[in-house]
């Protein structure tokens, strides 16, 4: 599933448990080089959490990569877990563990619901942010939400149709509430098969052209509960007010250096996410890869996110010259 464009495979030199509020532990690694330029890799979903591919977007002699699975997603327990689960807190935790590893400012790089993370957390931390280097802009708008509960199916009809399909007839009005039942309800298979239904649904959807090996991530049970039931919480309870404050507070970050990468046929997170982003912010350095979709995994988006942070090594910034 990787391509060329990732660097080697590594392991961690360094990983912990970081205790936050109740009861959440939440699972955090550093790769690379101990001493190296520091950067957040900021996973998607919610609720993906971070891989061993995640590593690979670094040149690992010249980074300090810290990664972090973000409340109830990866490797953090309780798994799933929807209690004291906001955007202010997953951002909280940023900056947490950035205290806690004695690290002053870090480049921040994130992508899909990563991206939503990182724009947010420079704006609520803009002295701790060197750079911003994101990918499949996603701005949880509810058009944006919409777009993927319904109209995937103008793209993908027959993946939405078994996503549909998987509630009964008198519950497709509200594709979101009949899935939140389920996830929420008291029968556990019942739940797990939703999810797995709303996970695939998803994976199935990241690629240009399709991609069984890459799908096949998120049929994975543990992955497939983690993503569901957090992208179903923050999509019905957790939501930006107004649903442009993303956009409304670009002011607060337009000095900070940003790279930001889209594919021109990504279904999940549509590209108009990323125009109305640079729209808002003229300096916002963008590239839209003309032959990707969503995944960071197509050799395209690849190449960009590397590219940008060799210039972050380079240069310190990920802005093309």
């Amino acid at each position: 599933m990787a391509n060329e464009h990732f660097y080697p495979e590594i392991e961690p030199y360094a990983s912990g448990a970081l205790r936050v509020d109740e009861p959440h532990e939440l699972y955090w690694e550093e790769c690379g080089t101990p001493d190296g330029i520091p950067i957040l890799f900021v996973h998607g979903g919610p609720g993906a959490g971070c891989t061993a591919y995640d590593r690979r977007f670094f040149d690992p002699e010249r980074f300090r990569i810290v990664l972090l699975d973000q409340r109830g997603s990866g490797r953090s327990r309780p798994q799933g877990e929807l209690s004291n689960n906001t955007t202010d807190h997953l951002v909280a935790d940023f900056e947490l563990l950035r205290e806690e590893r004695g690290i002053d400012r870090w480049h921040v790089f994130g992508g899909s619901w990563g991206s939503t993370l990182g724009l947010y957390y420079a704006q609520e931390y803009p002295a701790r942010v060197l750079s911003l280097v994101l990918r499949g802009i996603w701005l949880m708008r509810d058009s944006e939400i919409r777009w993927w509960l319904e109209d995937i199916r103008n793209i993908h009809p027959e993946l939405w149709r078994v996503f549909a399909e998987h509630v009964p007839v008198g519950e497709r009005g509200d594709l979101l509430e009949a899935y939140w039942r389920r996830f929420t309800g008291d029968d556990r298979e019942a739940a797990l098969a939703a999810a797995r239904i709303w996970s695939v649904y998803e994976g199935s959807s990241c690629t240009l052209l399709p991609n069984e090996e890459f799908a096949g991530m998120f049929d994975d049970p543990d992955t497939a509960w983690s993503l569901a039931r957090l992208e179903a919480h923050y999509f019905r309870n957790v939501r930006f007010k107004p649903d442009t404050l993303l956009l409304d507070r670009v002011e607060l970050i337009r000095h900070i250096p940003a790279f930001a990468v889209h594919g021109r046929y990504d279904v999940v997170c549509p590209v108009r996410g990323l125009d109305d982003l640079r729209n808002a912010w003229p300096e916002l350095d963008s590239v839209i890869v003309p032959d990707a979709g969503h995944s960071s995994h197509e050799p395209g988006i690849t190449r960009e996110l590397v590219a940008a942070t060799r210039r972050i090594a380079e240069t310190g910034s990920p802005v093309r010259g």
